[in-house]
């Protein structure tokens, strides 16, 4: 913007045929691409790029130890009560069933299937933005090629030629901006927000078959603290 405003008017930049052109072009192509329920879906994904809140990683394994030692001392239907305290569904699920004496075959089955569907989903949203990414630029171009042709058509006027090529490029412009400032970063974003929530949800996963093993305490949180290594890493680098 700086540099816009530094050579020019930022009106010289404004044209309505182009952000038709591109931003017309790059829904109409995801529409194409993905359901139309999928589709709907993008505006949650575009808010948890700017509003995202999720339990930190410590936390969740303090819990775990806390009811790993409950379980040790009173036996696993001493963690009953905290089925109804956690607001976590994966974790309150995990509990009920280790509750109920669900063997750990399939509890593993269960917990890595949801798991495996909640990534999926989360990686939903990254994947339309990052398709969205790259239909920007190609729009940018058929909008410039349109302008040329327009162009090439009314050479009868030589000084239309400049203020015509002008508009012509800005269609591309408008593509790459779409793409490279908001398209593209924020299906980086929530990668980067759907790796910690998985980060998340393995630490759980490891917690509760140990808890059901009956494994000590203590070796289950140092099995968990190495999730603390790379859990955080993405989020804070893109931070």
């Amino acid at each position: 913007m700086g540099t816009i405003l530094l050579g020019g008017s930022i009106m010289m930049f404004f044209n309505i045929p182009s952000i038709l052109i591109v931003v017309g072009g790059t829904i109409a192509s995801t529409m194409i691409a993905y359901p139309l329920a999928d589709i709907m879906s993008i505006f949650k994904s575009g808010m948890k790029v700017f509003i995202f809140k999720i339990e930190q990683p410590e936390d969740i394994i303090a819990n775990l130890v806390e009811i790993s030692n409950k379980a040790r001392k009173g036996g696993l239907l001493s963690i009953e009560g905290d089925i109804q305290t956690t607001p976590d569904p994966y974790l309150a699920q995990a509990l009920q069933m280790t509750v109920d004496g669900v063997k750990t075959g399939d509890i593993a089955a269960i917990m890595q299937k949801k798991m495996a569907l909640t990534k999926k989903k989360l990686d939903l949203g990254s994947d339309m933005f990052s398709s969205m990414g790259s239909y920007a630029p190609a729009f940018g171009m058929i909008g410039t090629l349109i302008g040329l042709v327009q162009m090439l058509a009314n050479l009868d006027d030589p000084s239309s030629i400049g203020p015509k090529m002008a508009v012509a490029m800005i269609t591309t412009f408008y593509g790459a901006v779409m793409a490279n400032l908001f398209f593209i970063p924020m299906a980086d974003k929530l990668t980067g927000r759907a790796d910690l929530e998985i980060t998340n949800m393995n630490i759980i996963f490891e917690g509760i078959i140990s808890i059901r093993e009956g494994e000590h305490p203590k070796l289950m949180e140092d099995k968990l603290k190495v999730y603390l290594a790379g859990g955080k890493g993405k989020e804070e680098e893109k931070k």
